[in-house]
């Protein structure tokens, strides 16, 4: 999707989210949490900067301050960056890539953004992210995991999806590597719907199976 198409979602972004994922009986906010408690239990270092790449209007940026010290966001899209400065007026936003600083990041998140970008172009992403990171830092890609049909369901009716190309977790892996990334690992995280939100406390051991609804590649420059 072009950063003129999300423009036009920019004001909309959250409540045609928020119908998207009804069938799962859960908020917007649960998800957005649900990427920071990864972080934190993957031991993401928070004293370090930390960058959200393809931030939109600010959903997980918003999260993030309130964990880490020093948070920056990344977008191309001005009307949705505009919406993320409006919401997150102490975190740092940049609407140029090569206004963020190189070197400059202990972590990176990168939150449902790569099957918006081409195949062709994934690994180049990938690669400047990775440019931005001090030596030693992170990289932490959430996607949505294909190998779940509830999950290709969502994506199939989400208008801000349409014709958009999931990022299988083999390709996922492979992209990290061919970017330059070490270290690299893969998990399925987001298993349980509300109705069995007893169970979520399990969460943490099924990575390995790959029936999750989203998937996370974390790589280290």
């Amino acid at each position: 999707m072009t950063s003129e198409r999300f423009d036009a979602f920019a004001r909309d972004y959250d409540t045609i989210f928020r119908e998207s994922v009804t069938a799962s009986g859960d908020p917007l906010e649960y998800f957005v949490k649900y990427k920071l408690d990864c972080l934190k239990r993957l031991e993401a270092n928070s004293t370090a900067p930390i960058l959200d790449y393809g931030c939109g209007t600010g959903n997980v940026t918003i999260a993030l301050t309130s964990h880490f010290t020093e948070v920056h966001g990344y977008d191309p899209s001005p009307d949705s960056l505009s919406v993320a400065r409006e919401r997150v007026p102490h975190a740092t936003f940049h609407p140029g890539i090569g206004e963020v600083p190189s070197g400059h990041f202990g972590s990176a998140v990168i939150s449902g953004v790569l099957h918006h970008v081409p195949r062709r172009e994934r690994k180049d992403v990938l690669a400047t992210v990775r440019d931005k990171l001090e030596p030693g830092g992170r990289v932490f890609v959430f996607e949505h995991n294909p190998l779940n049909p509830v999950t290709r369901h969502v994506v199939r009716v989400c208008p801000f999806d349409v014709d958009v190309e999931l990022v299988y977790p083999w390709h996922a892996r492979r992209l990290l590597e061919e970017a330059g990334f070490r270290d690299v690992t893969l998990e399925y995280i987001v298993f349980f719907p509300r109705l069995l939100a007893f169970l979520r406390r399990f969460e943490p051991l099924l990575g390995w199976f790959p029936a999750g609804a989203q998937l996370l590649a974390v790589g280290t420059r």
